[in-house]
């Protein structure tokens, strides 16, 4: 598992991850409901971890609560700055019974427990206290993900370096269910016409509100059933669609508006991180380009381990 990237049918471990995103979406919504908001929405994520997934600290009064996912031990662990802690184990059951037990723990911290009982960006969810459909818990298909997490979420911490102008953290949201990282011309940016589904129209409109350029990754889905990264720009600037960007295995896809480099071809290239990078810089490139941005201004050369950024 050290090095291996595995493989990701969506197909095969799709009613696992669909659990999986509902309870990633319970715990997002705890830090959600708990964390003041931060611009863009950057106080809902959670992070790769060396565990599987963390909420990070959450401010709850004069102390910290942190949640995690462990996908070694197949827990959900929540601990608080004040030496307390508690867990779930993540296995096969409902959605109904994972939110009780986490309202339990809640509780028993002393941490507030009410938050939006709702699933985000799925159609037709049912309320989390009201899915009572026993869901599998494929353990070393979690395990596969997070493992493929941790490779992307490398490479697209290291293009992150290259940036001197705002950039998000490398993040993973729950309710879309993917990694993503974004860069910013610093730029304001027309008004997004939201019509998300599951999410409300100031929620989308507060998370553009400014000139991007963002890159990601998913498992899959329903409505695109293959595991892939994805870029697009927000707003997308004229010619961006037709723009040549790198592998030879990334394209436009006309239905997202995105362009598309499936999994599968960065898994089996001769050096997958090599291609991760190199799609990322091209389609930042032909964002940046083509939407007139400061390049000077907001770029630099990639970091490096104990070397200083030269500034002149």
């Amino acid at each position: 598992m050290r090095n291996a990237w595995p493989t990701l049918d969506w197909t095969a471990w799709r009613e696992t991850a669909i659990a999986l995103q509902l309870r990633t979406q319970i715990i997002g919504k705890v830090r959600l409901a708990l964390t003041p908001w931060l611009n863009h929405s950057w106080h809902v994520p959670l992070y790769v971890s060396a565990r599987g997934l963390t909420s990070s600290a959450i401010p709850v009064g004069a102390r910290i609560l942190e949640i995690d996912f462990d996908f070694r031990h197949d827990r959900l662990i929540f601990m608080t700055s004040d030496g307390r802690s508690r867990g779930i184990g993540l296995h096969a059951g409902s959605i109904a019974d994972f939110h009780a037990a986490v309202i339990a723990c809640l509780n028993e911290l002393d941490v507030p427990s009410r938050f939006d009982g709702r699933p985000s960006e799925m159609p037709d969810a049912i309320p989390f206290a009201e899915d009572h459909a026993s869901r599998p818990y494929d353990a070393d298909a979690v395990r596969g993900f997070w493992q493929a997490l941790i490779h992307i979420a490398g490479a697209f911490g290291e293009f992150r370096t290259g940036f001197l102008g705002k950039a998000s953290p490398v993040h993973f949201f729950w309710g879309s269910f993917d990694l993503a990282a974004t860069r910013f011309s610093g730029r304001t940016a027309p008004r997004h016409p939201g019509g998300v589904p599951g999410l409300p129209d100031d929620v989308t409109c507060e998370a553009y509100s400014h000139e991007e350029a963002s890159i990601g990754f998913w498992p899959g889905s329903d409505a695109y059933p293959t595991a892939a990264l994805y870029a697009y720009a927000y707003p997308s600037p004229e010619g961006y669609a037709a723009a040549k960007v790198a592998p030879d295995a990334a394209a436009w896809d006309t239905t997202l508006g995105e362009f598309i480099l499936p999994y599968d071809a960065v898994r089996t290239a001769p050096d997958p991180r090599a291609a991760i990078l190199a799609f990322c810089h091209s389609t930042y490139d032909a964002a940046a380009d083509l939407a007139h941005w400061d390049r000077d201004a907001l770029e630099c050369p990639l970091g490096r381990p104990r070397v200083p950024r030269v500034v002149a």
